[in-house]
């Protein structure tokens, strides 16, 4: 977590470690100069640690749920209008494969387990079958004289 430029904290042990090593490595290759510091109170400071990764998280989490409830309500737009052109689908593949990849990012990085994650989980399968359904229209469309 960014504390501030330049600054970071995290929790003690893996998956942190070997992560950690690598960036003290990369900053003394750069010709940096890391300076890590451990926390006195291991036990306190770990489980507010973890707390605040975790509400950073939730917070990423609640960003993606919205955005699903938008890619949805942009393929029921697109079917209301009839734009049900091959462009169209492409253009909403794109838009579930940056879904997909923010999915992956934040779930990489929610290392405690948020309470939103399995929603987003849930929403993110939700998203796909709504893209499958579109397609099917469009395709249907196609065929159509």
């Amino acid at each position: 977590m960014a504390l501030q430029q330049g600054t970071w904290a995290v929790p003690d042990g893996e998956p942190f470690a070997a992560g950690f090593a690598q960036v003290v490595e990369a900053i003394k290759a750069a010709g940096g100069q890391p300076v890590v510091l451990a926390v006195a109170d291991e036990e306190a400071s770990a489980a507010q640690l973890e707390a605040m990764f975790t509400d950073q998280r939730e917070a990423e989490w609640g960003e993606f749920l919205s955005d699903c409830g938008k890619y949805e309500t942009e393929l029921a737009g697109e079917v209301a209008k009839g734009k049900l052109t091959l462009a169209e689908l492409d253009e909403e593949e794109q838009s579930l494969d940056r879904l997909r990849r923010w999915y992956r990012t934040i779930r990489a990085r929610d290392l405690f387990g948020a309470p939103s994650a399995p929603a987003a989980e849930r929403r993110l399968k939700e998203c796909a079958e709504a893209l499958e359904s579109f397609a099917e229209q469009v395709y249907q469309a196609r065929e159509r004289p």
